[in-house]
Formats: structure tokens, C-alpha cells, sequence
């Protein structure tokens, strides 16, 4: 079993940030699940390649040949897989996973995020995906995908379908127990 994770290129501002990275790393480790990142060595990205590495857990990074161009590979991989573009490594990213992670992170994070929720939400695949909410992170983002809910253009069975927690713990067990519903998104000339 694999995790995606996506996380910022970035530490971001708090330590906290990376202390989540490590801790979600030992976890992914302890539980025999291994890790496919976006292969960058910088940021949330590199501490949790760093950490799940250092414990003898599977790494594998993707990344596109021009960020490699930029020095911002992790080139101490035993497994770093570069492609062409941003999305032939998310269509690989996906397909190597079981499911998916955001970690604190920026526009990158969100966009991978909400594509592999989409592509859930319209019946591609039934992994689990999720957040990790470190912080308070997220709380706002929740906050406004309810809204989204609350002004119909997000049906709830949908919503429901990304998971948020704020330790990493409940979050493992979350994505474990995870059944995707059997409902899809769909438009009928009605919803025209």
C-alpha cells in the first residue's frame, strides 16, 4: 500500500508544519505504507522524503524534468521517476497510490488535492482522500466547502468524501475504514 502525499515546496512559517511531516512519516512507516511525493528535496516535500527514507520505508518521487532542471530534485532517491510534464506526474502520482494526503501547503497542494477529489467524485476511482489539518490549517477551507454544500453546487455525499482530521493518527484510521459511496457525480439535461 502507498500514500500520495502533496505538500508545500515550502516549511511554511511554523515549525509545527514540519514536525506534522515528520510525524505522518513515522506513521506511514510503522503501518508498512509507503510514500509517492512529488520527488522535490525542498520543503514539506523533502522532510517527509527525508524522514520516511531515513526509516527504511518506499519512497518514490515524480517530478517533471524542468523543476529536476531547477536543482529542486531529491536526487538521493533510491526511486525518482521524471516525466514530462505537471500532468503526466499527476497521473502518476495517482496511479502508484492508494490514496491521498494534503499536508499544509500552497495553490500546488490545493489544485493536486481537489483533482484527485474530483476525479473520486466522478466515479474514476474510490481512494480516499484527505487532510491533514495541522494547526487549524485547513479549518477555513472545511469551512467553506460546507458553504459550497450549503449553496448547492457540492452535493454532501460529496463533501463527505475528503476527509479532515487534525492528528495523524485518526487520519491513517480514517483512510483505512474508507468506502467510497456509490454515488457519482452525474448531469441529466434537468440539471442544465
Amino acid at each position: 500500500m502507498r500514500y500520495c502525499i502533496f505538500s508545500g515546496s515550502s516549511a511554511g512559517r511554523l515549525p509545527l508544519y514540519t514536525e506534522a511531516a515528520k510525524q505522518l512519516g513515522h506513521a506511514l512507516v510503522d503501518s508498512g505504507i509507503g510514500l509517492v511525493y512529488g520527488g522535490a528535496s525542498v520543503g514539506l516535500m523533502g522532510v517527509i522524503a527525508d524522514t520516511v527514507e531515513s526509516r527504511g520505508g518506499e519512497v518514490i518521487g515524480v517530478i517533471p524534468r524542468s523543476l529536476v532542471e531547477k536543482e529542486v530534485a531529491h536526487t538521493r532517491l533510491s526511486d525518482l521517476r521524471i516525466v514530462d510534464t505537471m500532468h503526466q506526474r499527476k497521473a502518476l502520482m495517482a496511479e502508484l497510490s492508494d490514496g491521498f494526503i494534503a499536508l499544509p501547503g500552497g495553490i500546488g497542494t490545493l489544485e493536486e488535492l481537489f483533482e484527485v477529489w474530483t476525479w473520486a467524485q466522478l466515479g474514476h476511482h474510490g481512494k480516499p482522500c484527505a487532510l491533514l489539518n495541522v494547526n487549524g490549517f485547513y479549518t477555513g477551507l472545511a469551512s467553506f466547502l460546507d458553504h459550497i454544500v450549503d449553496e448547492a453546487f457540492l452535493k454532501p455525499v460529496h463533501r463527505n468524501m475528503l476527509i479532515v482530521e487534525q492528528e495523524v493518527s485518526p487520519l491513517l484510521a480514517a483512510l483505512r475504514t474508507y468506502e467510497a459511496p456509490r454515488a457519482t457525480k452525474w448531469i441529466t439535461a434537468t440539471h442544465r
